[in-house]
């Protein structure tokens, strides 16, 4: 077991992307801070993360890659760090390793076992969660996972109560997150209406600007519904802040998912072509019962990859199109009760 270091020490911590895989490295976050409270911890990260990350209090300072790589590496080396943290682990990342000073530690991507379960459909994948293996990259400073799972830290400047936005809002909702960044990850129009038809509360749909005309859709094809859209109408800690006072949330693999979990939600998780197993599902330790994944499984084309594409590359999308719509909207009407 490694001893714990208590020295002042600079930290650095690497993660470009995705939001949803920054959020999912706050566990290191808070675990680096408070377990080495001498430690200062800088974040590398896109510019796009910016705003989820602004209101961490265990992040000292953000380091943004808004311009030329080699120019982001000439600002990090004056600032002389002990440790740097890869929780991307890619060719980009390590460019930047290389020219730091310091130790360096990553986490194991477990790209041979992704490739396997993918292309041969050979599991031999372990069953960990991603967030254990980010904190895996972090033991040699004798830092330990605290089980206190995701954090998320909405700005001031961003908290939006849910009735001001909507008056539907005023009573226990359902956040239903119909987003994603690939079109295989994502419930069809209409089998996103149909799961609302079936809930008999208020509904929120939530995702980017690029979802609005969707969520129009939905709205429209369910007369009668409490039903009303953010998609594009408010920013990312906005829509956390919606997210946070809902009663229950739905969501698709995607960002919202893990915001919900960073808020210990009651969090119902629609699988299309990536499985549970790659181990990005909910992350709530201290309440495992909150989560309901459902997914199609027998599937002998699932999973046809470990990210998504843009259509189905059977052309026929079962694994959405044969989901349990019925079941699904009656977790959510359970969990609201």
């Amino acid at each position: 077991m490694a001893t714990p270091i208590c020295d002042f020490m600079k930290i650095l911590i690497i993660r470009f992307s995705s939001m949803g895989d920054v959020i999912l490295t706050s566990p290191v976050i808070r675990c680096l801070k408070l377990q080495l409270p001498d430690a200062e911890v800088h974040y590398l990260t896109k510019s796009a993360n910016y705003e989820l990350l602004r209101a961490n209090p265990y992040i000292h300072k953000i380091h943004l890659l808004d311009v030329e790589a080699d120019k982001v590496i000439a600002q990090l080396k004056k600032e002389r760090f002990d440790y740097v943290i890869d929780l991307h682990h890619n060719l980009r990342s390590w460019k930047f390793k290389r020219a730091l000073s310091g130790k360096k530690y990553s986490f194991n991507k477990l790209n041979w076992a992704k490739w396997l379960r993918v292309q041969l459909k050979i599991d031999v994948l372990p069953r960990v969660h991603i967030v254990e293996r980010y904190l895996d990259a972090v033991k040699a400073l004798g830092v330990k996972n605290d089980g206190q799972g995701l954090d998320y830290f909405i700005p001031e400047d961003s908290q939006l109560a849910a009735p001001n936005f909507s008056p539907l809002l005023a009573q226990a909702y359902v956040a239903f997150s119909i987003g994603g960044q690939h079109q295989t990850k994502k419930l069809p129009q209409d089998k996103i209406a149909a799961i609302c038809r079936q809930i008999p509360h208020p509904i929120l749909l939530m995702g980017g600007k690029e979802d609005a005309k969707v969520a129009e859709a939905v709205v429209a094809s369910c007369p009668g519904q409490a039903m009303v859209s953010s998609c594009g109408a408010v920013n990312i800690n906005q829509s956390a802040s919606l997210l946070q006072q809902a009663a229950v949330v739905i969501s698709h693999d995607t960002a919202l998912m893990h915001m919900a979990a960073a808020f210990g939600k009651k969090t119902i998780a629609v699988w299309g072509n990536t499985i549970p197993e790659l181990g990005m599902y909910p992350y709530l330790p201290q309440h495992p019962e909150h989560a309901a994944s459902f997914e199609v499984k027998g599937l002998s084309c699932r999973p046809c990859s470990k990210i998504g594409f843009s259509s189905c590359p059977k052309g026929h999308f079962n694994c959405m199109q044969q989901q349990n719509f019925e079941a699904i909207a009656q977790q959510a009407g359970k969990w609201v009760k």
